[in-house]
């Protein structure tokens, strides 16, 4: 019996009574190729998994700073209609850093919602929340209208019809001397509660607002 335990405590494969054994071998070539195969099957996982999971997460610790932007004078912007303006969301790439915003006065018959209070300007993105085609304002019909699928929102972006998922985006605003001036770009649910910029497609009502996090490097002011 104890000369049985020695034979299988033995770090060669022949003493081991393993098929296809050599002398002195201390792993068998099966075991050997098995695991040369695991190891090559994880490197080439890795070589596809840990770029991407960089790219992904990467932005998260990236610090993105705040950009605030002259968009008019106070007396530019009226309390009951939307004046288009142009701001640069990214600079120094020409026009495709550039995007639209609708503007106006906040007007306490209209904006009745608690987390307007305090916000001098109402800044609407143009920006649809479907697929992010830009949207429309119509002063006739007071809604802005997405010419791509349908989509409509009232005066306020909140979804009226169509398959836009949320309202519209907004942005911060912020009165400096006599400028009216626009920051980062915030996304709201159907209660108009503030999130960090969300992508279109992604609700933020119920469960969504936990299925889809913040936009990586986005800040909350």
């Amino acid at each position: 019996m104890a000369d049985k335990r020695a034979q299988q405590r033995s770090k060669y494969t022949l003493d081991r009574g393993i098929p296809g054994a050599f002398e002195g071998e201390t792993i068998t070539r099966r075991r050997f190729m098995t695991g040369t195969a695991h190891g090559a099957g994880a490197v080439a996982a890795a070589a596809f998994t840990l770029p991407a999971l960089g790219f992904a997460i990467g932005p998260v610790f990236k610090s993105t700073p705040h950009r605030w932007e002259v968009v008019g004078t106070v007396d530019e912007f009226p309390d009951n209609n939307y004046v288009p303006v142009v701001l640069t969301l990214v600079p120094d790439i020409g026009e495709a850093g550039k995007t639209t915003a609708y503007v106006r006065k906040f007007n306490p018959a209209l904006d009745t919602d608690p987390y307007d209070k305090g916000t001098p300007y109402i800044a609407i993105s143009d920006r649809c929340v479907h697929l992010g085609c830009p949207v429309r304002w119509v002063d006739a019909s007071e809604r802005f209208v997405c010419p791509c699928h349908g989509g409509v929102y009232d005066i306020l972006g909140e979804r009226v019809s169509g398959p836009p998922v949320r309202p519209l985006d907004r942005f911060y605003s912020r009165v400096t001397g006599e400028d009216v001036e626009l920051g980062p770009r915030f996304s709201v649910n159907s209660k108009l509660r503030r999130f960090s910029p969300r992508l279109p497609g992604e609700p933020l009502d119920g469960i969504g607002q936990y299925l889809y996090p913040s936009t990586p490097g986005a800040k909350k002011l």
